[in-house]
């Protein structure tokens, strides 16, 4: 018996868009503010940025890196015992996008399926009133992109506004930072606010759990996480939207 052939035919616009689609990369956004008030020294905590890399990078997932002023911003959290970070610190790609971070007025929004902002206490100073990262926010989320943040990042999303008014969170599953955890940290009086508070205050529905426990919200396309060890959560439950 002879087998038979099966022959797809080829579609050149649908392959490009299929191309197109694989080829949508993460846009991770990091803090420029080293400094906790006057409590010393703060940045992007590492883990909350290379557990999720670690994730996106396995899968093939292209990330660019920016920072409100650029180059190389602030870090904190800095541990190479932990295999990712050393894993990411070492990587020579990514270590020339971390040094060489980009600003926000470089970026064109149509090449990422995703922003990402990572934590760290620094995010609280220069993230929130940021209007280029707001107006990012807005453009890919609103072109069907996947906005995400952990611990602190979520500083980012509290002043977000889409094209018709509304707040991006409002409505919406939420998490970050808990008040417990800054008091924990004992920063309840140094930041400029409490995540958890002003998450709440702009419409969000914060959930919770108990401090330094992983927990992850996906409401739609916003992935938020609450501490530094749900990092790694986050960044595959991005994963898990970017793949539909």
């Amino acid at each position: 018996m002879s087998k038979k052939t099966i022959v797809k035919k080829f579609n050149p616009i649908k392959e490009i868009d299929s191309i197109e689609d694989k080829m949508k990369k993460v846009l991770f956004v990091l803090t420029s503010h080293g400094e906790k008030g006057n409590a010393g020294s703060t940045g992007y905590h590492l883990g909350e940025v290379s557990h999720p890399w670690k994730v996106l990078h396995d899968a093939g997932v292209e990330m660019d890196f920016i920072s409100p002023k650029g180059g190389e911003p602030p870090v904190d959290g800095f541990d190479l015992e932990d295999s990712a970070n050393k894993e990411f610190w070492n990587h020579p790609v990514y270590k020339e996008k971390r040094i060489h971070t980009k600003t926000p007025k470089d970026i064109h929004p149509k090449e990422y399926g995703a922003i990402y902002f990572a934590g760290g206490h620094g995010t609280m100073w220069d993230f929130p009133d940021n209007q280029e990262l707001q107006n990012l926010t807005k453009t890919i989320y609103e072109a069907g992109g996947i906005v995400g943040a952990v611990c602190h990042g979520p500083s980012a999303l509290v002043n977000v506004k889409l094209s018709n008014g509304e707040k991006l969170i409002a409505g919406k599953r939420v998490n970050g930072f808990s008040n417990e955890e800054e008091e924990i940290v004992k920063l309840e009086g140094v930041v400029p606010f409490l995540l958890e508070n002003q998450l709440i205050a702009s419409g969000g529905k914060y959930f919770k759990s108990a401090p330094w426990n992983s927990h992850v919200e996906v409401d739609e396309r916003l992935v938020t996480g609450q501490n530094p060890q749900s990092a790694k959560a986050v960044g595959e439950a991005i994963l898990s939207l970017l793949k539909k």
